[in-house]
């Protein structure tokens, strides 16, 4: 391992190897910003751990090497099998049938882009396409939370109109009696 890649690792991961490949196939090669990116918005269940390696990874990479995180870029990103965990289930006329409950370990490592990378990215950035980008951006979360508290309250709204009705009901049960 050469002087500009940070390591970071985690063992005995209780999820099966090939769920979490199937997560790091999707990371591998890619900036740490995008990177997480991807993992945050990825709906399975080793993006988590997966996620929390990568921070350790960065960290480990700001710390030792002093390269900041805009730098760096996932070179290498596997998991290999750990122990399998056996259990056993009942079934039908006195057998019992194996459970293998695998776990992993994973590995992210760091390297820091090259030169001409980081000159390609820092133009990319300053573009008047990246601005534009930006700025698209922007309005589509912002109209996004336009209708996420319109709809917060709406729901509100029902909430009270309910309470009153259920008061009105009380107060028309219990003056009858």
């Amino acid at each position: 391992m050469a002087d500009t890649t940070a390591l970071a690792r985690v063992r005995y991961l209780r999820t099966a190897p090939s769920k979490v490949r199937q997560v790091l196939d999707l990371i591998r090669g890619e900036d740490v910003e995008v990177a997480r990116d991807i993992l945050e918005r990825t709906d399975r269940g080793a993006t988590g751990p997966v996620l929390k390696l990568l921070d350790s990874a960065v960290a480990n990479a700001e710390a030792k090497l002093a390269v900041p995180e805009e730098e760096l870029v996932i070179d290498e990103a596997f998991a290999d099998e750990g122990p399998i965990l056996k259990r056993w289930r009942p079934r039908a006329r006195g057998r019992a049938a194996r459970i293998n409950k695998r776990t992993s370990h994973v590995t992210i490592v760091l390297a820091r882009l090259d030169e001409d990378d980081l000159a390609r990215k820092s133009e990319s950035e300053t573009s008047e396409g990246a601005a534009r980008r930006r700025s698209l951006r922007r309005r589509r979360v912002e109209a996004a939370q336009a209708a996420s508290d319109k709809e917060t309250e709406e729901i509100e709204e029902t909430e009270e109109t309910d309470t009153e009705i259920d008061d009105a009901d009380d107060e028309s049960a219990g003056g009858g009696e």
